[in-house]
């Protein structure tokens, strides 16, 4: 388990633990507050995640289409006028999103407008560790899913960046 090393969330109030694990669901505090309110915190990130994680299944479809909603779509308008959460623009940029050819940035764009077409919700994917092209081909891929496959998959995705920003957080040094 990796813990906390730098303000473990156990040694925080409230208001502090909302400051600092607030944004680890994209714009969505509510998660980090339900789980401080329900005294689901704790000092190791993967539990953490995992409490986090409940809350949002346990959550149900209009509060997760509302969280699957919260994210920017990839390469897109957002990141082009610097306007992403600082974790995702770190989160895209190391994926080497801001340094898209125009047709990368074109074909980003025209995926992008035909997935919310089609699903409501932007397509969302853990882009470390990804590079471009492995993105681009993801998003192709599931652009086929149906509706049902794709939210859970969305949802997977959304967990997936919690966690590994929850275990950023823990691995900074104090």
């Amino acid at each position: 388990m990796t813990r906390f090393a730098k303000l473990p969330p156990g040694g925080l109030d409230r208001a502090g633990f909302l400051a600092r694990y607030g944004g680890v669901y994209e714009h969505s505090p509510w998660i980090a507050a339900a789980v401080w309110d329900e005294g689901a915190v704790a000092d190791e990130a993967e539990t953490l995640a995992g409490a986090m994680a409940a809350r949002v299944e346990a959550a149900g479809e209009e509060a997760q289409l509302a969280l699957l909603r919260a994210h920017p779509d990839l390469a897109g308008k957002l990141a082009v006028r610097g306007d992403l959460t600082a974790d995702s623009t770190s989160e895209q940029a190391g994926a080497g999103l801001e340094r898209c050819s125009p047709e990368e940035f074109a074909e980003f764009k025209r995926l992008n407008d035909a997935y919310q077409a089609r699903f409501g919700f932007p397509f969302i994917i853990a882009v470390k560790g990804h590079e471009r092209a492995a993105i681009l081909a993801a998003f192709r891929r599931r652009a086929a899913n149906g509706r049902a496959a794709e939210f859970r998959q969305a949802l997977a995705q959304v967990h997936r960046i919690a966690r590994l920003r929850l275990q950023a957080l823990a691995e900074e040094t104090p």
